[in-house]
């Protein structure tokens, strides 16, 4: 009995300081007690592109509810600002860390390959979502929705509030994003094709930054006196035109659209500073995200129209899940959503 102690005391894991915010646990001595057969505990990380902005943080929101769903940790910890180096040091410690899969927004495709690819060889699941990565350093893509249809759709939803005429801009966040490029790169094809009178005079990259973003809205105002509209096609600027557009008194000259949740556009929306944003639910891409981790550690690969609690049926194309269809916001309906 004495050697069957010692052996157990030196068995327990030592105490050591936490790194990260894990925003939910297991209660051990519950998990002990109800189900002492299985095996060890699961931790999932998901790591933002960007820390404490409204769309990260209802993404949060969306994991920790998977996290208690299906009773695994969960840890979610991101960059102070959109820095690929600052995601590299942070995916670095969770490797060191040993958790079971990674889950990553990512802020450069290519600086971030050869780290994944580094916890893909010690065992580590690897996804991305939100934002890819070059397709070998990960297993799947969980994207929010089909991104020629998102690109398309917030070009024709300026267009129709500038009577298809007229100079814009597009605010994007960093110019290494892979989602927010795939996006431009199809905003431009859709004026080109159907809105031979518009004129694009500037992309500005703001890293999602909010007063990076307030900046360069206030310069591209300044720059261009004659811009009709612009498109924020990452969820900072949206707000940031806004709240430029409305400073300067340029409500009904200047046409906002983008993408953004709708809570920081509710006042904007109303006083006519902005027009539609189009979003989907982050929540909900939070808890796909966490969902979709977990099954692929028991050897669940998603699948077309397979239905996920919560979120819905989900799309395949190719190694890419597609999530949803955007939705609109206006000044109309905002108030019936709270994220």
């Amino acid at each position: 009995m004495c050697i069957l102690l010692i052996v157990s005391a030196c068995s327990m894991p030592p105490d050591s300081s936490e790194k990260y915010d894990v925003i939910y646990t297991l209660d051990k001595v519950a998990y002990e007690e109800t189900d002492a057969d299985r095996s060890r505990e699961i931790t999932i990380a998901v790591v933002p592109k960007v820390a404490n902005i409204p769309y990260f943080n209802a993404a949060e929101e969306g994991a920790l509810e998977a996290a208690k769903d299906l009773g695994i940790n969960v840890i979610f910890t991101g960059p102070a600002f959109a820095d690929a180096e600052q995601q590299i040091i942070i995916i670095e410690e969770l490797i060191e860390d040993g958790v079971d899969a990674i889950a990553v927004s990512v802020n450069d495709p290519e600086k971030l390959a050869p780290i994944l690819l580094e916890a893909k060889g010690k065992g580590i699941k690897v996804i991305t979502w939100d934002a890819d990565t070059l397709p070998h350093a990960r297993d799947f893509f969980i994207n929010m929705v089909d991104p020629e249809t998102l690109g398309r759709h917030l070009m024709d939803i300026l267009a129709w509030n500038t009577g298809e005429k007229g100079e814009f801009a597009i605010m994007t966040g960093a110019l290494t994003a892979s989602n927010l490029n795939e996006w431009l790169h199809w905003i431009k094809i859709q004026q080109k094709e159907y809105y031979p009178e518009m004129t694009l005079v500037e992309v500005a990259a703001n890293d999602d930054n909010p007063q990076m973003a307030y900046a360069s809205a206030l310069n591209l105002l300044e720059k261009y006196p004659d811009l009709k509209g612009i498109i924020g096609n990452s969820s900072v600027g949206p707000p940031a035109a806004a709240k430029a557009v409305k400073e300067l008194e340029r409500e009904g000259e200047v046409a906002v659209v983008g993408l953004s949740t709708p809570n920081p556009m509710n006042e904007y929306l109303k006083d006519g500073s902005a027009q539609i944003v189009t979003l989907w639910s982050p929540k909900k891409l939070g808890y796909l995200t966490v969902m979709l981790a977990n099954n692929s550690l028991k050897g669940i690969d998603p699948y077309d129209w397979q239905e996920i609690r919560k979120v819905g049926n989900i799309r395949m194309v190719d190694d890419m899940v597609i999530m949803g269809e955007p939705m609109d916001f206006t000044a109309g309906n905002v108030d019936q959503y709270d994220f």
